[in-house]
């Protein structure tokens, strides 16, 4: 459901498309000592920070069996460039979930000069990361052609198929990952890494779907955290459905800025029409004829109005509009027969998120459906809330077939013991889900950025970068309400 909102999607999508190799920093040379602290030494590749660091930790597999067969986390840090003056250490919590912390550690580093100055700038690769550099052919193909089902046997009929997915995924799976990639799993690996570190307690920034090891991680080790920023992160703990209407409301409210942009914008394909009425009658038409695509990617298809409601919209307008600009066109174009402009997104997506490599790597924190009951409540709930996108959550549907115990459920979270958090979030998208899991803390508070995008730390954004340094190194917060202008 989250991926609604486009950047999820998108995020996902490149790292499952995109060859899965290991970045250059990732290849660190530093090896685990006996000891399990780091050698840290100077990381080789290209574009990296100056000063970068490397070094790898190891870690079970399966936290229940510690002695049991392990793999190896690569690390890097920026030390504090004032040593006199350091506080500890700020590690990374990337999101996807399969981004890579070293590589948003080298992407950052160049905004985060001032926090730099007072803490060691840590990133790691999480386990869904050596789970990716790895998987197994079968893994990468799409257990079953995703679709909204239109009663319990079709959707009974998807549960079966994707189970047999994994199920013949996880045979083919040597190292005994795809088993053990929870969140809670990766919190135990953070709480290995702050060992590693030798430090107490740690700060941390984690952003996307790294909130949901960040929710593991205080709900595991609240005594371990001196400060948390959370930058447009998915709260898990109040179930992922929940989340869901939340990212839907907000889809609606950015809708309407499109359709208002559209009337007055005499370059929008759909100038001088309803252009939300001619994207609801586009969805209803496809759903009751689905279109014919060829894809220079996928082959031959038929888009669904799930798929163009699932995959269609950006909230994000980008430069100069230029998204909304092609959405408008698409949307021109398939209301003539013509789906082109939806389908290599569309159906790369619907891909993807049938892919049970892919799936591994949330199903075990709960993102399916629990049943077609589940499944109709959730969906009636999504229509009701958003006339323009709702309908079944690709991911929950994905998640459907899961075979294993859930190892992550979705519960409330203990918020004894935790400092307060801080939040930003994208009034245009990710907002909502931010400030969903800084209001669970007493004393945390949310700023919201006011304009789109996604993990604004990692976007360049001063004013956010800003608050989380002052946070990060004193501990104090902006006042309730507090809100960045758009950059």
């Amino acid at each position: 459901m989250p991926g609604r909102t486009g950047w999820l999607v998108v995020g996902v999508t490149m790292a499952a498309l995109a060859g899965m190799t290991p970045s250059a920093a990732s290849a660190a040379q530093g090896e685990a000592s006996g000891n399990g602290r780091p050698r840290w030494q100077a990381c080789t590749g290209q574009d990296l920070p100056a000063g970068m660091e490397c070094a790898a930790i190891e870690v079970p597999v399966d936290w229940a069996r510690p002695a049991g067969r392990r793999i190896r986390l690569d690390l890097a840090r920026l030390p504090a460039t004032e040593p006199a003056r350091r506080i500890g250490s700020v590690l990374g919590v990337p999101g996807g979930p399969g981004a890579k912390g070293i590589e948003d550690l080298k992407r950052a580093a160049g905004d985060l000069t001032e926090l730099r100055r007072r803490f060691d700038l840590v990133a790691y690769n999480p386990r869904n990361t050596v789970w990716m550099d790895q998987l197994p052919q079968v893994c990468r193909r799409p257990g079953a052609s995703l679709h909204e089902p239109r009663n319990r046997g079709q959707y009974e009929a998807l549960s079966t198929t994707m189970a047999k997915a994994f199920t013949a995924c996880a045979n083919q799976d040597r190292s005994g990952l795809s088993a053990h990639l929870d969140s809670l799993s990766v919190a135990r690996d953070m709480e290995a890494v702050r060992k590693a570190l030798g430090e107490e307690r740690l700060s941390f920034m984690a952003n996307s779907y790294g909130g949901v090891p960040a929710a593991a991680y205080a709900r595991l080790f609240p005594q371990r955290i001196r400060a948390m920023y959370l930058d447009g992160v998915i709260n898990q703990t109040t179930g992922w459905p929940e989340q869901g209407l939340l990212a839907l409301r907000r889809m609606e409210q950015v809708f309407g800025r499109f359709t208002r942009w559209c009337a007055d914008t005499p370059a929008c394909a759909l100038h001088g029409e309803d252009a939300g009425a001619v994207w609801r009658e586009l969805v209803r038409d496809a759903d009751r004829a689905p279109i014919p695509v060829t894809s220079s990617q996928f082959g031959k298809a038929k888009l669904t109005g799930w798929h163009l409601r699932s995959f269609g919209f950006f909230p994000d307008p980008g430069k100069g509009n230029s998204r909304w600009l092609t959405f408008a066109d698409a949307v021109d174009k398939g209301r003539r027969g013509d789906g082109s402009g939806f389908a290599d997104f569309a159906l790369g997506n619907a891909r993807v998120w049938s892919m049970p490599g892919i799936l591994a790597m949330t199903c075990g924190d709960e993102r399916g459906y629990t049943g077609y009951a589940r499944f109709q409540q959730a969906r009636r709930q999504a229509r009701k809330t958003s006339p323009n996108f709702g309908g079944a959550a690709f991911d929950a549907l994905g998640c459907a077939g899961w075979p294993l115990r859930v190892a992550n459920p979705s519960r409330p979270l203990p918020v004894g013991g935790l400092p307060p958090f801080l939040g930003v979030g994208s009034t245009w998208g990710d907002y909502a889900w931010t400030e969903s899991f800084t209001a669970m803390i007493p004393g945390s508070v949310t700023v919201g950025y006011d304009g789109p995008g996604h993990v604004m730390y990692l976007s360049g954004k001063k004013c956010p970068i800003e608050h989380a340094t002052r946070y990060l190194t004193t501990l104090r917060l902006p006042g309730p309400g507090t809100v960045c202008p758009a950059e």
